[in-house]
């Protein structure tokens, strides 16, 4: 009989991993539990992700030594012929825990494909609760939590990125749809000035920064604004902090 597919949620900063009362806040006592108890693990970092399971052995002993779990990465550097191999494990009946860097795992995350393969092995796959920042960004910004769409990175080339604005300013007005997206932390400055250089005055934007940590900032204004706050030299401290960005044409 295979064995089960762990969806882990990690926390969403390296800040959180501080200390035990901080990862308690985030990840609930049974994910910390079962993630105790496994001795194979998939994970983007095998460094990163040891360094959480020494975390979580703070507060639950670990089945094994820490230096002799298991831990194979999958990343985006991954080809995908390596997916059965890592799998196979499974296959022969010893649970795994698919651990995301930040956050829950296949969402916006490379071990989606793996998840995928899992079903069509007829692997049980169970998802763990944890924090997600989009889910965390919706609920937090006050725009249709009813209908969202995440659009992970928009285009770098200037040209194109203004396009791929357009279209989802128009998609969400006609759709009455949030728009979510993401960017390299040290370019948020440079998407706000985008959007703002780009949307109808009236769209809202929101910005949610570093979730669920101490730095924890969520603002949601219109373009305009957005614009005088830049001008005003009031932009948001988000360079180089992991931001969800949404936007709702109205």
């Amino acid at each position: 009989m295979a064995g089960i597919l762990y969806l882990i949620p990690n926390t969403l900063s390296a800040a959180l991993s501080a200390t035990d009362q901080l990862l308690a806040t985030i990840i609930p006592d049974e994910v910390q539990k079962i993630t105790a108890r496994l001795d194979y693990f998939i994970a983007e970092n095998a460094k990163t992700a040891r360094a959480h399971l020494k975390l979580v052995s703070r507060n639950y002993p670990l089945a094994i030594a820490l230096q002799e779990i298991r831990i194979d990465e999958l990343n985006v550097n991954t080809e995908s012929t390596m997916l059965p191999a890592l799998l196979a494990p499974v296959l022969a009946g010893r649970d795994a825990g698919l651990i995301s860097e930040a956050g829950v795992p296949a969402v916006a995350d490379p071990g989606a494909n793996l998840v995928r393969l899992a079903h069509q092995h007829g692997i049980r796959v169970r998802p763990l609760v944890g924090p997600s920042s989009l889910l965390l960004a919706v609920m937090a910004s006050g725009l249709n939590g009813q209908s969202f769409a995440f659009n992970g990175y928009l285009p770098i080339d200037p040209g194109q990125r203004i396009k791929r604005i357009k279209t989802l300013e128009d998609r969400s007005r006609q759709e009455k749809q949030t728009q979510l997206f993401i960017e390299t932390p040290y370019r948020n400055l440079g998407l706000l000035e985008a959007l703002t250089a780009t949307c109808s005055p009236g769209t809202l934007i929101c910005i949610a920064t570093e979730l669920t940590t101490e730095e924890e900032t969520i603002r949601t204004q219109t373009v305009t604004q957005w614009k005088r706050d830049l001008a005003a030299g009031k932009t948001p401290d988000f360079h180089k902090k992991p931001t969800v960005f949404l936007l709702l044409a109205e």
